[in-house]
């Protein structure tokens, strides 16, 4: 009996062309979108398009259709609600910025996607993401990066569970983008052009601020002041929910030079405003760890580690504390690292672990 295979669809090109690769290697696929948007007006959801919206599942059931397989959409929107909305209301209130994508991915993607698809008789799920699964010689799975590093998503994986990934295929990481436009094009699936989707699917206007005062109302905290390091007030500013480490843009203070956030204390509602080689540190702290390539880090090991999404990398040593966080040393000094965000261990093309940024520790 052929495997079977729940496909994550968005309604996007690199998930319609892995329900493709999938059905040309034989598996007996199923095409799944995910219902995660909360309840509004059915207007805002077409609008909202990404892979939310009513536009992913009209594209997502065109591809089905067009492969012939089945296809359904699953009603995700509580874990949605209280795994990555909730989570990145709260962060910003602390005064971190959070990482959506990686929450969405842990606990909706793949462990209520998993769950559900197990329950049904699955044996695996896929999604569209730019990376590998490899199994170690030491036994455990880990994520390997894509052929293509511009298209590579395993900064955003790097969370998934030993569990997840034994019952995961990512075939779309053997691939370029433009090999996989030109496949999906060939098969002719009607998305074969549709522009990638770039923002937070649940806040499409990048308006940040805005989705959380409408979500956390009175609980946001409102203007406070900019602040020196030595708490010498400069300015006013417009809430901590408005500003993130290393931003320069939009403080609206006349300084006379280049000034950038260094610091937010949510605890006295200040915004802390320094040069840009304050937020340089050649040392960072993470807790919430989790190893993927490894059990546990037995002794400091020298890694590529990266600090957000779009960082090229730097080499840096990674060894455990007495309680558990993992301080990282790097050899050159990181801009900006910054709480909320997710810093990831690569050895190599493969993932060995990753933490949540508690911040810099000079």
């Amino acid at each position: 009996m052929n495997k079977k295979v729940v496909v994550g669809m968005s309604g996007g090109v690199d998930s319609s062309v892995a329900a493709y690769l999938l059905k040309e290697q034989g598996y007996d696929v199923i095409g799944v979108t995910m219902q995660i948007w909360q309840d509004e007006e059915e207007e805002a959801k077409e609008a909202k398009g990404g892979c939310c919206g009513l536009s992913a599942v009209d594209d997502a059931g065109r591809v089905a259709e067009k492969l012939g397989i089945p296809y359904y959409v699953m009603n995700f929107k509580q874990e949605f609600k209280s795994n990555v909305i909730d989570y990145f209301v709260e962060e910003y209130l602390r005064g971190n910025t959070p990482n959506p994508c990686i929450a969405c991915n842990r606990y909706v993607k793949w462990e209520a996607l998993l769950k559900r698809s197990l329950a049904i008789g699955a044996d695996y799920i896929a999604t569209g993401h730019y990376a590998r699964i490899h199994r170690l010689p030491n036994g455990r799975f880990a994520v390997r990066s894509s052929v293509t590093a511009a298209k590579d998503q395993t900064y955003a994986l790097y969370n998934l569970t030993q569990e997840q990934l034994a019952h995961t295929l990512m075939p779309v990481g053997g691939y370029t983008k433009e090999e996989i436009r030109a496949m999906a094009e060939a098969a002719g699936l009607p998305v074969a052009h549709k522009p990638d989707s770039q923002e937070i699917c649940f806040v499409p206007d990048d308006d940040y601020p805005g989705f959380i005062d409408r979500t956390a109302g009175e609980r946001v905290p409102g203007p406070g002041n900019f602040v020196d390091r030595w708490g010498n007030v400069l300015g006013a500013h417009k809430g901590i929910t408005h500003y993130t480490i290393g931003q320069r843009r939009g403080l609206g203070l006349p300084m006379g030079e280049r000034v950038f956030v260094t610091q937010i204390r949510p605890e006295t509602n200040e915004v802390v405003i320094g040069k840009n080689e304050d937020i340089f540190s050649d040392t960072v702290v993470c807790d919430r760890v989790n190893f993927m390539a490894v059990e546990d880090l037995e002794a400091p090991v020298k890694v590529l580690a990266k600090i957000r999404y779009n960082h090229k990398g730097e080499y840096c040593l990674i060894r455990k504390l007495p309680d558990g966080k993992v301080l990282c040393t790097f050899d050159r000094p990181v801009r900006a690292a910054t709480a909320g965000q997710a810093v990831v261990f690569y050895d190599g093309e493969y993932v060995l672990g990753g933490g949540t940024i508690l911040g810099m520790e000079a």
